[in-house]
């Protein structure tokens, strides 16, 4: 089953690491934040990934064209123009690395992949969030329920747009954020039915605004409530967090 991750944002929230590279590339530990989202995916048998480019793509690409410089001890013979590598510290992984276009919103990004996907249904989150939600329990979720969107959603102090769910887990309604809201959230971690191209009009549109919306209208947009760790990173403090989780040696998310 595809995993389609949003890598291709410019990151103004953290500018401070995003006016170099991507924020999905910023590391945590020495690693960047989306090969940490990719191992979890990973644990659990999901390997085939379709990464959403846009911003400084090319960092991305670089990484993965030089995997091994990053991850595995090397020898040159410079004489002749060879590397071995030592100890090959490789992942069972398919990446598809896709331009999705440097001003596209994250709905036209998710239309300009949707031929890659040849399931009807795949895995979508975001190149800069961590959690430890089950994601067997997810899929079984949404399959169980026939829909074409479920999110994962967790309670917050609101900074994202904010749900409002009924008692069998269908959300009823899709809002931008209050100052004030103490609220249940989308957490990213969503898996969704090609369908959802029908939702979505162009580059120009944000998934988490008229694609919802009508998906909450319509009765299609499912929540799956997760109230384990997640953590999103949009700021110095939050990187900084996740940081000195993963150095404590416990970070919630590492399951390999």
């Amino acid at each position: 089953m595809k995993v389609v991750i949003l890598a291709g944002g410019f990151g103004t929230r953290i500018s401070e690491e995003s006016h170099l590279r991507p924020k999905p590339m910023v590391e945590i530990g020495d690693m960047p934040i989306l090969w940490h989202i990719m191992k979890y995916y990973s644990s659990f048998g999901f390997n085939d990934f379709i990464i959403c480019l846009g911003y400084k793509q090319y960092v991305i690409k670089e990484f993965f064209a030089d995997y091994f410089l990053h991850t595995s001890d090397v020898t040159f013979d410079l004489k002749n123009n060879e590397m071995k590598v030592l100890n090959k510290n490789g992942e069972d992984w398919k990446v598809t690395l896709i331009d999705t276009g440097l001003n596209t919103m994250t709905g036209g990004r998710v239309k300009k992949i949707l031929d890659y996907v040849p399931e009807e249904d795949f895995f979508l989150t975001y190149g800069d969030g961590l959690s430890n939600v089950d994601l067997n329990k997810l899929l079984e979720f949404h399959k169980s329920h026939k829909k074409i969107a479920t999110i994962t959603t967790v309670s917050i102090s609101s900074m994202k747009g904010v749900l409002e769910i009924n008692d069998n887990d269908i959300v009823t309604s899709f809002r931008e954020k209050d100052g004030s809201d103490e609220a249940i959230i989308n957490g990213g971690y969503m898996v969704l039915n090609k369908k959802i191209k029908d939702y979505i009009a162009g580059d120009s549109t944000p998934l988490e605004k008229e694609p919802f919306t009508k998906l909450s209208e319509d009765r299609e947009l499912m929540s799956f409530r997760h109230k384990g760790f997640w953590q999103c990173m949009d700021t110095q403090r939050e990187m900084k967090y996740l940081n000195e989780l993963w150095e404590s040696g416990n970070a919630p998310w590492k399951r390999w």
